[in-house]
């Protein structure tokens, strides 16, 4: 399914990246194909799918389109954290997974604001709640809101009245007050249309309050986030994109200066040689964690290192795969015709999603220094 997804996506890539536009098209394959119940529970109509087969599925997906797999991933990233967990009240959780199997229903967190910026940093939601009887009425605006026009739900962070209580509202993109300005105006990802999501006085029933930060924690819901692993993936996704592109024009590109294709030639075959290593050491990072994650539960609270650490090395030597492969290619990568200019420009996103490179060189100094 992945693959096929992803293929033709592919074939789509360029024109959307051109026009700058969403890709509706996409979104709408993945709702056909039940891509996204994927991560719903068996119990519920699900597949429940483990961490490891996420990050599979994800990586081969971003090797037709990244932003895509990247805004899918947040969909089924959140589905899986909330299976695992169980936060909310069991009947809401089922009525969501239903409109997941049953209706395509697609959604994410909205927890960014333009004064926050990433909620990873610990910043107090603006947006506002306040208690109207047995309602409650949301202002305020989020940013960064992946897949936002195709979004049926979102879940919003807000402050709880004049609290310092944070809580997530379970909203309905059809209500009123809820509307999505178009504000994504970015040279990467471009296709995860990740505009504004604006609040404007939407009344919502009190069980609309699905988490707050005063509710009992027990031990399965401090669990790191391990489904975060989707944006590694992603972007390994497109390193994979970046090699075949690279190894294909070595194999076919033959200038008259030489007697055969560029394969021959020594640095090109070192530089394909330093991919292929990359390549090989990156995906072993990422799969023997998930794998842990996976088969190794009793282990899971004290992996939150491990999994952040697999994002920066894998971000990081992702943006370097693609950068050698693109001197490999030479000039012709800079085309707009050429999708290597497009992974270079996505592969650099993946820096600026959580965690953070310098947080998690300080979550390792501090868990060496703690020990």
């Amino acid at each position: 399914m992945a693959g096929k997804l992803a293929d033709t996506f592919s074939a789509r890539a360029e024109r959307f990246d051109r026009e700058e536009a969403f890709p509706f098209e996409n979104f709408s394959d993945i709702k056909k194909s039940g891509y996204g119940s994927l991560s719903v529970p068996r119990e519920y109509g699900g597949e429940e799918i483990s961490l490891y087969e996420l990050v599979m599925l994800q990586e081969r997906l971003a090797t037709g389109d990244a932003a895509t797999s990247l805004s899918i991933g947040w969909h089924l990233g959140g589905l899986m954290e909330l299976s695992e967990n169980r936060p909310w009240k069991e009947e809401t959780f089922k009525s969501l997974c239903a409109k997941v199997v049953k209706d395509k229903a697609l959604i994410n967190r909205a927890a960014t604001e333009p004064a926050t910026g990433s909620p990873t940093r610990g910043g107090l939601p603006e947006t506002k709640a306040v208690q109207t009887g047995d309602g409650w009425i949301l202002n305020g605006r989020k940013t960064f809101t992946s897949m936002a026009r195709v979004l049926d739900y979102s879940l919003v962070s807000a402050r709880i009245g004049e609290s310092g209580e944070k809580g997530f509202f379970l909203i309905d993109h059809t209500q009123e007050g809820v509307s999505i300005e178009e504000t994504w105006d970015t040279i990467s990802m471009k296709g995860t249309g990740s505009d504004d999501l604006v609040l404007q006085d939407v009344t919502v029933a009190g069980s609309a309050l699905v988490e707050r930060d005063s509710d009992a924690h027990d031990s399965r819901e401090e669990l790191p986030k391990a489904w975060l692993l989707h944006i590694p993936a992603c972007y390994i996704g497109v390193a994979i994109a970046a090699r075949n592109e690279a190894v294909h024009f070595a194999k076919e590109y033959s200038p008259n200066s030489l007697p055969g294709p560029i394969k021959d030639v020594p640095e090109v075959r070192r530089k394909i040689g330093e991919i292929e290593l990359d390549l090989f050491n990156v995906r072993q990072i990422l799969y023997s964690i998930a794998d842990k994650w996976d088969k190794e539960p009793d282990k899971r609270h004290g992996m939150a290192s491990e999994l952040a650490s697999v994002k920066h090395i894998v971000t990081n030597s992702a943006f370097r795969i693609v950068d050698t492969a693109m001197r490999i290619v030479g000039a012709r990568s800079l085309f707009k015709s050429n999708p290597m200019q497009r992974y270079y420009r996505d592969v650099r996103a993946g820096l600026h999603n959580p965690p953070m490179d310098d947080m998690v060189i300080s979550m390792l100094a501090g868990k060496a220094l703690k020990e």
